[in-house]
């Protein structure tokens, strides 16, 4: 059976949990606490929300580096604390989408430590090991994200591990079918829990060149890491990636349909996005980085990344995120700070009107700017080995700011595991919940204008040609339902008009004259057409 199509016009909360909300007074959020404030996620009028990893790990890379599939790691509470909180968010209709990272376990996973024992165990090639060359050196010339070689001697084994990212975090032998088996258990125990649905970290970053081939150099351009100085194509998005999606997507299906959809990031992301997506047995969809790494959010961006996405038979669905627990806050990014409120206002009317699932991350229905973390309180590893070159991922998980006059923004009783930004107590939940001009009212606002309209869910998407330069114009329909969509991403006013026969449906920042304001944005009507209001 397929998941109805339903999910294609989905919002998705993002929850991070150690940010999200400590319940036991320890500094680190949990699920409990995720479970006291599902009020305020379902009152956003979102479909699901998506719980990075709570399960059992030495939080090397909080939570992404996995020691046991199957449980909760203690400081976020118990498996009873999830049945509870599956419970409480199916009864305020909200679907609960889980992390699965299937591409690495951590180095004090029980796989590992028997693979790591010797070269002949029941487990010995459930990762990726190979000899060093004849000089010692590793195997290949790949490089991690983090930082450095992505390979690490191993004495026990006498040879080198895998490692994408962290070296604790063991690459996974997923052209292995033992291994594929063990995952897809894994699945099922958290599918037979009642979960509806998986976020797939990194997922194309498995498997890899058997032939351990040297990745090519990279062109010239911004380079902040080794990684950035090849260009990814043998140590990820390897053609056995296809026949283990269509393995996941038969499991979900078999549960009456459940909800996949995958993270992918390299150097050519959105060929691999629509392969992984396309036809009725793959993965549901899949996001990449096209707007989380942006720099500047300019109509050219815009057009580009949604023009790869024609809607054309067998194509896949796309989603979007504009901030998430890995990306600098996109409001930092694409205004200066006397704007980010502006802005903010503008980028969630941009997410609503999107063509495919949108994914909301927790805070930006707040207008949460980056959080300030000063370098002696980093533990992102990946912010402190590139400091100050790149702004790391803590400053997008400072702590969920709930009440402005309450110790810690709310989020805990003691100080928490990130500082606390000051600027981010006036935007806090309680200060915004009864103020009608707030990003948060408005938040509730847009969420409910998408799934009021069908075109916004699940219409389709043209860009509007030969408007005045700086305007992203697009028009959004289905059916009789038809919306012509236009954002000013610039802080100067942009003579703008749409022409007769449109008429205003929402709007953020502006007058409603001939000109679009700094920031504005306008969603229209065609005059005639019919739509659920």
């Amino acid at each position: 059976m397929s998941l109805s199509d339903d999910w294609r016009g989905w919002v998705i909360y993002q929850i991070y949990p150690r940010s999200f909300a400590d319940s036991n007074g320890d500094g680190v959020g949990d699920l409990p606490g995720i479970m006291a404030h599902l009020d305020h996620v379902a009152s956003l009028g979102v479909d699901a929300v998506w719980l990075s990893p709570f399960f059992p790990s030495p939080m090397v890379d909080f939570g992404y580096d996995v020691s046991d599939y199957c449980g909760v790691d203690p400081i976020f509470g118990t498996l009873e604390d999830f049945d509870a909180l599956i419970e409480r968010a199916h009864g305020l209709g909200l679907k609960v989408i889980i992390d699965q990272v299937y591409c690495h376990t951590s180095d004090q996973h029980a796989w590992f430590a028997e693979s790591r024992a010797n070269r002949t165990n029941a487990r010995a090639d459930w990762y990726v090991w190979a000899d060093a060359k004849p000089d010692g050196t590793p195997p290949s010339n790949w490089q991690s994200v983090f930082g450095g070689p992505a390979w690490t001697w191993d004495a026990r084994r006498g040879q080198y591990y895998l490692h994408n990212f962290l070296a604790e975090q063991p690459q996974l032998n997923l052209d292995l079918p033992a291994v594929q088996a063990a995952l897809l258990d894994v699945a099922r125990f958290w599918l037979d829990r009642g979960v509806d649905g998986f976020r797939l970290d990194a997922f194309n970053f498995a498997p890899h060149d058997p032939a351990l081939t040297d990745n090519p150099p990279a062109p010239p351009g911004p380079r902040t890491r080794p990684l950035d100085f090849q260009l990814k194509v043998h140590n990820q998005s390897q053609p056995g990636i296809i026949p283990f999606a269509e393995r996941i997507r038969a499991l979900t299906d078999s549960y009456g349909g459940r909800f996949t959809v995958a993270e992918v990031g390299g150097d050519d992301v959105e060929l691999e996005r629509h392969v992984l997506t396309e036809g009725q047995h793959r993965l549901n969809t899949s996001y990449g980085f096209e707007f989380l790494y942006a720099p500047h959010l300019t109509p050219e961006l815009v057009a580009t990344t949604l023009g790869r996405w024609t809607g054309d038979p067998g194509e896949g669905w796309p989603a979007w995120a504009f901030s998430n627990h890995d990306a600098p806050r996109a409001v930092s990014r694409w205004a200066p700070e006397a704007d980010r409120a502006a802005m903010a206002a503008l980028t969630l009317l941009l997410l609503v009107s999107l063509r495919g699932t949108v994914f909301l991350y927790q805070g930006e229905e707040l207008g949460l700017p980056q959080g300030e973390v000063p370098f002696d309180r980093l533990v992102d590893p990946e912010a402190i080995a590139n400091w100050p070159k790149t702004l790391g991922r803590d400053g997008a998980r400072t702590p969920m700011p709930w009440r402005d006059l309450a110790p810690w923004a709310g989020f805990s009783t003691v100080e928490p595991w990130l500082p606390v930004d000051v600027r981010h107590l006036a935007l806090s939940v309680a200060s915004q919940t009864d103020d009608p001009d707030s990003t948060l009212a408005l938040t509730r606002r847009l969420v409910a204008l998408r799934r009021s309209r069908p075109a916004l869910q699940t219409g389709a998407l043209h860009m509007v040609a030969g408007g005045p330069d700086g305007l992203i114009v697009f028009e959004r329909g289905t059916g009789e339902d038809r919306l012509l969509c236009a954002f000013n991403p610039t802080g100067t006013a942009i003579a703008w008009a749409p022409g007769p026969g449109w008429s205003r449906v929402d709007s953020v920042n502006d007058d409603a004259g001939s000109t679009l304001g700094p920031y504005a944005a306008r969603i229209l009507g065609r005059e005639g057409s019919t739509s659920p209001a």
